[in-house]
């Protein structure tokens, strides 16, 4: 072959490779695009997406099974907007405090508050500002019933649980649990403007519902926990008092969510309400003899489910035999 042929063939292929660099020559208004892109992302992080999304289940739970039916759509969405400002907010300002500590553990090392993203100040008033958008938007658009409520528990969440209680003492779950307890409540005063017994039971379930739900996560989690100097139980009485623990309070929420059949709830909820808690104590039971990490993380995997499912047979109970 020679040269001027080798050359010759290796013109268009230069071209080729020549055009595609052009192609995929950087826009310069990606890099911005994409910073902008990331920022707005990490906002929504603070706001824990992942958990909000169970609390607007059960806010919908309540407000359908309080209204027996299907409230209009209209409140329906307000309703959702209020709850994910007000525990987004919430959240939010969680991540504010707690922002010494997120650097500590895997889990939250990356939120924006941690990485400096976000300034401290900034997400102070991003968790404030939906905070106020929130009673507003339940105030007008819902009712104030419900607006106080929501407002009571992101309070709640803020000062007593994350300010307060969540280093100091290996109770900080069970007695803060009572701001992650209050959407039910909210979405029933939602749809019926009052509060009734059911309401309280369903913000009782989740109250006895959020220890073995967090312990066995916790159990999964105590190194990163003793690295932040959080005193959750397993690092502050051990495992096997931890495991004790667990079963207790899944019979007591057992317990709580039967007594819900005297107060509206029928036969399709008391069904269902008996095969979900047989399952939860069998896991219980089960971790509290033969305990396992691999069992820890079933029974905090299986706790997710339960609160969504035991939520949604209360809706479809309500709606079929009201």
């Amino acid at each position: 072959m020679t040269e001027m042929t080798a050359d010759r063939m290796r013109e268009p292929i230069a071209v080729a490779a020549d055009a595609a660099v052009q192609s995929h020559k950087p826009d310069p208004a990606t890099p911005i695009l994409r910073t902008a892109r990331d920022l707005v992302n990490d906002y929504i992080a603070l706001t824990k997406p992942g958990i909000l999304t169970l609390l607007l289940a059960t806010t919908l739970g309540g407000m359908l099974a309080g209204a027996a039916g299907l409230p209009s759509l209209w409140l329906i969405l307000a309703t959702m907007v209020g709850g994910y400002l007000s525990a987004g907010g919430a959240n939010a300002l969680n991540c504010y405090i707690d922002r010494d500590i997120d650097a500590l553990m895997g889990r939250t090392k990356g939120r924006g508050t941690v990485t400096g993203t976000i300034s401290p100040r900034a997400s102070l008033i991003f968790g404030l500002t939906l905070t106020v958008i929130s009673v507003l938007v339940f105030g007008f658009l819902v009712n104030w019933l419900a607006a106080g409520l929501s407002l009571l528990g992101n309070v709640y969440y803020v000062l007593v649980y994350t300010k307060w209680l969540k280093r100091r003492t290996p109770q900080n779950i069970v007695i803060g649990g009572a701001a992650g307890a209050m959407p039910p409540m909210v979405g029933w005063a939602a749809a019926t403007g009052n509060v009734s017994v059911a309401a309280v039971l369903m913000f009782a379930i989740i109250y006895y519902w959020t220890p073995p739900h967090f312990w066995a996560l916790a159990l999964l989690k105590q190194g990163e926990y003793g690295r932040a100097a959080v005193p959750m139980l397993p690092n502050v009485r051990g495992e096997a008092e931890t495991r004790w623990q667990v079963l207790l309070y899944t019979v007591m929420l057992t317990a709580v969510s039967l007594m819900l059949g005297p107060f509206g709830m029928g036969w399709i909820y008391l069904i269902g309400a008996a095969v979900l808690n047989a399952i939860f104590l069998a896991y219980a039971i089960k971790l509290y003899r033969a305990p396992s990490k691999a069992l820890a993380r079933r029974t905090f995997f299986y706790s997710l489910w339960y609160l969504a499912i035991i939520f949604a047979v209360m809706v479809v109970d309500r709606m079929v035999l009201a």
